[in-house]
């Protein structure tokens, strides 16, 4: 005679864990995103004026100059 057993098992997930785990990926990949854009303008802008011209105008923007 054989005997058939159910098991039933329960996870429990914590939603405020993965919700914060979901957003802080979500606002590290925007960081990054922006951080390579902002390289990428700095690049652009040395290539195109050189360090003095770059220099000139973040000076000239801030109003020191």
């Amino acid at each position: 005679m054989t005997t058939n057993t159910n098991t039933t098992t329960r996870t429990q997930v914590d939603a405020a864990y993965e919700t914060s785990k979901f957003a802080l990926g979500v606002g590290i990949s925007s960081v990054a995103l922006v951080g390579l854009w902002a390289c990428a303008c700095m690049i652009s802008a040395l290539t195109n004026h050189g360090i003095v011209g770059v220099a000139k105008g973040l000076l000239g923007a801030i109003g020191a100059a």
